[in-house]
């Protein structure tokens, strides 16, 4: 497929990667020592509870990067909601302060993007060399 390192299912041959960005809320930053350890691990323990592998992670004091390869059961707003509240929880149960400080660790939004091996041109001039075959 393309020349791409691809994944295998059951029933399907697959390659998704996804770039998830989350910020807590009103941007603070909050994401400071011992609380970036504890969440890198707490993001490492979801990925392994879904059918997802964490390829990058970088935690800023205001933001997270993600960039994940997913299997097709898996939507990217799954994705983000997963990596948001199971972190969010147990942080919040740990770090007391950053429930006084925040009504809610993360912010509702998030940013995704899918990230390809492959450019729209290629995808596009392979489909249409199809039709000669």
């Amino acid at each position: 497929m393309y020349g791409v390192r691809c994944r295998r299912s059951r029933g399907c041959v697959f390659s998704l990667k996804y770039h998830l960005v989350g910020c807590p809320k009103y941007r603070r930053k909050v994401l400071l020592g011992s609380v970036i350890e504890d969440l890198k691990t707490l993001l490492f323990q979801k990925a392994a509870e879904l059918p997802v592998t964490i390829e990058a992670l970088e935690v800023v004091q205001d933001h997270v990067h993600l960039f994940v390869s997913a299997d097709p059961t898996v939507s990217p707003q799954r994705l983000a909601n997963q990596f948001k509240g199971y972190p969010s929880r147990l942080l919040r149960l740990k770090y007391p302060e950053l429930r006084s400080c925040l009504p809610s660790l993360w912010s509702r939004s998030y940013d995704v993007g899918s990230v390809g091996q492959v450019s729209e041109e290629t995808v596009k001039r392979s489909i249409e060399t199809q039709k000669g075959t």
